[in-house]
């Protein structure tokens, strides 16, 4: 196994941090945009910043339904 498909609860604490080990392990990560949550706050938008490192790491960021289609191309 060399690929992960990824997404999560919380984009920018458990998703993030999962993503950038992964990746440095070696693996080639898609994430989910769709399949993820942050919060916001009057700081700041947690998701919106959790996408914007997601282009810097991940290999791809998909919808869900783009990952349906890739998994089902693939059988």
């Amino acid at each position: 196994m060399d690929k992960v498909i990824l997404g999560g609860m919380a984009a920018n604490f458990c998703v993030e941090s999962h993503l950038r080990d992964l990746v440095e392990k070696g693996f080639e990560v898609a994430v989910v945009r769709d399949a993820t949550a942050g919060s916001k706050l009057p700081e700041g938008d947690a998701y919106l910043a959790a996408l914007i490192n997601f282009r810097w790491f991940a290999n791809d960021l998909w919808t869900a339904s783009q990952a349906l289609e890739k998994l089902a191309s693939a059988r």
